[in-house]
């Protein structure tokens, strides 16, 4: 079992993808979205991905998450299965003093938004903040890709 414990934050602008060292395009669904539990089926570039994530923490950090590579041909077909409200987004990596940040920008009914995520070894870990990172969000439900599904970015009346 693997617990994921990650920080989100806004991003102020597209200076990180000067930083970037890559980039993918991600297409992904939800098979399952309830409170505590959802399942996700995704498309990273041409790779399949089945994912299980359970309850977070009460902080929102950290969380079970159990993840497999499938063919994409499946992936695919699981796509039929999904709830509907697809995420369609670019993601940035972006080293930062030994950390990564996985920077996404979102497409489609998500367009607009511009969020880092940063992986770490525990809830209290420092990391250097680069300049374009803004306000975090991590724990902010409106801001799970599995609630973007539902209700998007684009419908928030900003």
């Amino acid at each position: 079992m693997n617990i994921e414990i990650e920080r989100k934050f806004l991003v102020k602008d597209e200076s990180y993808k000067a930083e970037a060292t890559e980039s993918h395009r991600l297409v992904q669904g939800y098979i399952c979205k309830e409170s505590g539990r959802t399942v996700r089926v995704r498309l990273w570039d041409d790779k399949g991905y089945l994912t299980i994530k359970g309850a977070g923490s009460a902080s929102g950090m950290s969380r079970y998450e159990w993840e497999k590579e499938i063919s994409a041909e499946d992936a695919e077909e699981l796509f039929m299965l999904c709830i509907s409200g697809i995420i369609d987004k670019t993601r940035y990596i972006v080293p930062v003093d030994g950390k990564i940040f996985e920077v996404d920008e979102f497409h489609g009914e998500n367009d607009g938004l511009a969020m880092a995520e940063i992986e770490l070894e525990s809830e209290e870990e420092h990391f250097t903040r680069p300049e374009w990172l803004g306000g975090e969000v991590t724990g902010d439900r409106r801001y799970y890709n599995s609630m973007l599904s539902v209700h998007p970015y684009s419908e928030w009346g900003q």
